[in-house]
């Protein structure tokens, strides 16, 4: 499963971007119903429940009660790589592992329903931007529509790379959220909506745009306090010229840009971080074995 990036600066609760950074999980089935085995390495070992109200085993007994099937007995083996609380997408790769797990038991032989998978995942998530691009995998364009997902998918080239700066400290969702305001003036959303106007098009062709078109009025400096160290380096990083943006809800800081862009990235200090050169990455992968 994909670690993504979610706002992408200016693409406010609908840019996604999935990178090659990776979970790794491997589901046994078990003859007794009642058998429930969960081990986790790396990332969130010590620290996430090792029973049924883990994120996987949690999201995979919904897909079970979505898809009409029971829950057979499980040993779930989680490998993780990616961050978490820190802006990439831990909680919605978990969300997605768990419902295409569940998918593999109730649709044996059967491929992958990703607008399903997006549509359920993106209710439990609650961000399609996030959970889009952990099942479809690339850069996409995503919101909910009454009670469905619309997905686009963005053909972003691979002259374009990526970097991540991890910080040693976390920031909870939920307290990102809730410092942001109910309103903001009139001029800044109306400059929002250019720049995320702009967005798409600045990762598919224009790539002279994403400086300003990664710029942001609506989330991140209201966050600002959550996370100085991280909004330092990203404004320092944007005015060395690289398209830079805090992570979904941070703190980690991203920048996509083509090489010369990034080759500035790559001189900027990061004292503090640790610098992970990425790519855009595919999604949800399944494996089946007798």
């Amino acid at each position: 499963m994909p670690a993504t990036t979610a706002n992408v600066g200016s693409g406010f609760d609908c840019i996604g971007i999935a990178l090659n950074l990776y979970d790794d999980l491997d589901l046994e089935l078990l003859g007794d119903p009642g058998d429930l085995r969960v081990a986790v390495t790396g990332e969130g070992e010590g620290s996430v429940p090792l029973d049924a109200r883990h994120l996987v085993v949690s999201s995979l007994q919904h897909g079970l009660n979505a898809w009409g099937a029971e829950r057979p007995g499980l040993a779930l083996t989680c490998h993780n790589r990616i961050p978490h609380s820190r802006g990439l997408g831990s909680s919605a790769a978990a969300i997605v592992a768990g419902l295409a797990l569940a998918w593999g038991i109730a649709r044996p032989g059967e491929p992958l329903d990703l607008p399903e998978l997006t549509r359920i995942s993106s209710r439990l998530e609650g961000h399609p931007d996030n959970a889009g691009a952990a099942v479809w995998g690339g850069a996409i364009l995503a919101w909910f529509a009454d009670d469905d997902v619309r997905l686009v998918n963005l053909a972003v080239p691979d002259a374009l790379g990526t970097r991540v700066w991890v910080p040693d400290f976390e920031v909870a969702t939920a307290g990102a959220r809730s410092v942001l305001p109910d309103e903001v003036a009139r001029h800044d959303a109306v400059w929002q909506a250019i720049a995320s106007a702009a967005l798409p098009l600045a990762l598919e062709r224009r790539h002279d745009l994403l400086l300003k078109a990664t710029g942001d009025r609506l989330h991140q400096s209201y966050r600002a306090s959550l996370m100085p160290e991280s909004w330092e380096l990203m404004n320092r990083l944007r005015g060395a010229g690289v398209p830079a943006a805090i992570s979904g809800a941070g703190p980690a800081v991203f920048a996509i840009g083509t090489a010369d862009q990034l080759a500035v990235a790559d001189a900027t200090g990061h004292d503090g971080f640790v610098r992970h050169d990425l790519a855009i990455g595919p999604g949800v992968e399944l494996s089946v074995t007798a």
